[in-house]
């Protein structure tokens, strides 16, 4: 496990020869896939707004746009997420049926390197730390220094969809599973003042024990038979509806497996963060009300980067006291 250390503010010299300490400001940017392009229009306006972060970290998607803040490169990162569409989203998957996930990430890695080249955590200009949770041990682990890419990667690595990643002989995955929201990590790494964005819907955390009667089961409607099937193209065929059936959300027919296991995920993400962040609470708390929005709709980034920025702005007088820096 990582060890946590802190660090003093720094001293801003001002006019008078006094020494004002101004508060170091730390984000925390939650999980929450296709959702989690939020975080580029919150990070954005909490600039624009006056709130420069000297420190942000991020579990699963919240590390992508944390990393991409950290090394300067927040405006590639929405220039690819506003270039996605339902076609090409499909174009980044290189999915696998032989290791630990459907999908075996070397093309979206391709993809970050191309980007962000061989950065390590340690030369960023913004402190940064990605989250992720170790096989077997359960341990949750600060990803710190090395190879930015690497710790993104292992921070996004959510169980049955994509392949763990090794980092120092530890074989990791995604850190949404013990630390959904990292506040803790921006304190350590000496945050004064942290703002907690977690990617929230109008439902979330109103799970309660309901008591229902199972419905008559009904006898399965008789099928004709199908003279296509069989063949070549029968089996590339139910690739496909296979491929489709894995990442559907249609709510009109039974979840497919990945949306299975990410709501799944979701669920107990989200127990854990009301756990974390009510012994362990932000300076401020902005949740981003994304519940619209499939958990893989990539496509709709235009939309969700507006979403984020416009929490934000309209939450400008609240952060802004809330962290002490409405006179800063």
């Amino acid at each position: 496990m990582s060890i946590a250390f802190f660090r003093k503010g720094e001293m801003d010299r001002v006019s008078g020869g006094a020494d004002v300490r101004r508060p170091k400001i730390g984000v925390a940017l939650g999980a929450g896939v296709a959702r989690g392009w939020a975080h580029i229009g919150a990070l954005q306006a909490l600039v624009e707004i006056g709130v420069k972060p000297d420190v942000v970290v991020g579990a699963s998607v919240g590390a992508v746009v944390g990393g991409c803040f950290a090394a300067g490169r927040l405006d590639a990162l929405e220039e690819f997420a506003r270039s996605l569409t339902k076609r090409n989203v499909f174009s980044f998957l290189d999915f696998s049926f032989n290791g630990g996930g459907l999908i075996g990430g070397d093309k979206l890695r391709t993809r970050l390197e191309t980007a962000l080249g061989a950065m390590r955590i340690e030369d960023l200009p913004v402190r940064f730390a990605g989250v992720a949770t170790e096989i077997g041990d359960g341990h949750e682990v600060w990803l710190r220094n090395g190879p930015l890419v690497e710790a993104m990667r292992a921070s996004y690595a959510l169980p049955g969809v994509f392949e763990p990643v090794r980092i120092n002989g530890r074989w990791l995955f995604d850190g949404a599973i013990v630390n959904p929201v990292p506040v803790n990590v921006a304190r350590a790494l000496g945050a004064d003042r942290v703002i907690a964005l977690s990617i929230g819907s109008e439902g979330a955390g109103r799970g309660a024990t309901l008591h229902e009667s199972a419905a008559q089961l009904l006898p399965p409607a008789p099928r004709s038979p199908d003279p296509t099937r069989g063949g070549v193209m029968d089996g590339l065929r139910r690739r496909g509806l296979w491929m489709r059936r894995a990442w559907s959300t249609d709510e009109d027919a039974p979840p497919g497996m990945a949306a299975v296991m990410v709501n799944t995920f979701n669920i107990t993400q989200d127990r854990i963060m009301r756990s974390r962040l009510a012994g362990d609470p932000p300076d401020f708390l902005l949740t981003l009300k994304t519940g619209r929005f499939g958990l893989f709709e990539f496509h709709r980034a235009a939309e969700l980067i507006d979403l984020g920025r416009a929490a934000v702005r309209k939450a400008k007088d609240e952060i802004l006291e809330h962290l002490d820096l409405a006179t800063v």
